[in-house]
């Protein structure tokens, strides 16, 4: 116990280090709540439902964010930061979440050791692993940030697909669906953190890679 209260005090000096918003530094003091919302700024539905810290959220969920908020919550041993104008549905069983799907919006997420998850939007189809990744959705575009893991990236129009890993978010994409040549196009780091990452790792009792962690460059 003792040791695990030392280890969330480094992460924590670390991360407020390197910038750590408001909201996160909530998340990071609320950590020995186990599954579901551990916090939410605004409005948030579960299935139509509103929902607030302690709600549930399990594989087959719908989950809506109003404009200006902001949640994150744990499912089994994935972590998720979800910000304003989202929709994403949740895919798998138990507390395995085997795939998201992000309709519209912004998610950053963590995710546990074992077989390949996968991210869907209108225009991509991604499958990771061993990763946290960063995920906007638009109607013809979505930006992809592979933070840290592997992944497979494929479009949904014209086969365009690419096969790569990451320590330190070396590869953001944009993937498109209008129609052009290069669907899948090299993109720059942006709206999400490092100390996003690693409060959202605290949060299933875990830090991210030590590659990311001895990285000389901080987001």
């Amino acid at each position: 116990m003792e040791l695990d209260r030392a280890r969330r005090r480094a992460l924590l000096k670390l991360a407020a280090g390197i910038g750590m918003s408001a909201a996160l530094r909530l998340a990071h003091a609320q950590s020995s709540a186990k599954q579901g919302v551990r916090t939410v700024q605004g409005d948030m539905r579960i299935n139509g439902k509103p929902a607030e810290a302690g709600s549930l959220v399990r594989p087959g969920d719908a989950i809506v964010l109003g404009d200006g908020a902001a949640a994150t919550f744990v499912v089994g041993q994935d972590a998720f930061l979800m910000r304003g104008d989202s929709r994403a549905e949740l895919i798998g069983s138990g507390l395995l979440v085997t795939a998201v799907q992000l309709v519209t919006g912004k998610l950053l997420g963590v995710f546990g050791s074992g077989g390949e998850r996968r991210l869907v939007t209108a225009t991509a189809s991604i499958g990771i692993r061993g990763t946290g990744a960063y995920i906007e959705a638009e109607p013809k575009r979505t930006y992809f940030c592979l933070c840290y893991g592997t992944a497979e990236v494929a479009a949904t129009m014209g086969g365009a697909r690419e096969s790569y890993s990451t320590r330190h978010h070396e590869s953001p994409r944009f993937i498109y669906a209008d129609g052009r040549t290069r669907a899948i196009v090299p993109a720059s780091v942006a709206n999400h953190t490092d100390s996003e990452l690693i409060l959202l790792e605290s949060l299933v009792g875990r830090s991210p890679p030590q590659s990311f962690m001895d990285s000389p460059v901080r987001y």
